[in-house]
């Protein structure tokens, strides 16, 4: 990266930025990455959740850099996209917590600690092999599965083909499957 980027204010910054300059979202990111992860790791309780918060912000800012407008500073504006996003990530973790508590008081479900065990223990799993997907097949498949995005708009977002989304789902699955089939078969 050349020196310049460095000395530029965040304004030149963002304006470079809009014209889809590479360097200069390299230097916005290192300016704010880790400012950015500390706060976000104060409000949520993995680091994992954290790094993924952050992530997402930046993806997001590539994403949308034709259509910025920041009507502050651009740290004001990392700053409340991080608030954001940790209010999103804590809402769908409550809902996710809701939505197991409806079943657990359910009728349909059995109590059984043994079984509530294990389903916790397949969670987990599941959430750790998702972990270790390569970096745009997790993303892919995420969008997906967390966030209900059809193909169409994975492909939008991340401004790859719909044949690649496909790939990317196809493998993701297939790992997935073939880990967790381990895993269902000792639970039985």
């Amino acid at each position: 990266m050349k020196p310049i980027y460095k000395n530029l204010s965040d304004i030149d910054l963002v304006t470079r930025l809009t014209n889809n300059d590479q360097e200069a979202f390299t230097e916005v990111y290192n300016r704010y990455w880790k400012k950015l992860l500390t706060v976000a790791s104060n409000k949520v309780e993995r680091f994992e959740d954290a790094e993924e918060i952050v992530q997402d912000i930046f993806v997001n800012l590539w994403n949308r850099r034709q259509e910025l407008e920041i009507h502050t500073s651009l740290s004001n504006y990392l700053a409340v996209s991080v608030k954001y996003r940790v209010i999103k990530m804590l809402d769908k973790y409550f809902n996710k917590q809701h939505y197991i508590n409806s079943l657990v008081s359910s009728s349909f479900v059995d109590n059984s600690t043994q079984e509530w065990l294990q389903f916790n223990e397949l969670f987990s799993q599941l959430n750790l092999y998702v972990r270790d997907l390569p970096e745009k097949c997790r993303l892919v498949f995420k969008l997906s599965r967390d966030h209900g995005y059809s193909q169409k708009q994975i492909a939008e977002e991340l401004k790859i083909s719909e044949k690649t989304v496909e790939a990317h789902m196809g493998k993701a699955i297939r790992v997935l499957r073939a880990k967790l089939s381990h895993f269902i078969f000792t639970l039985l």
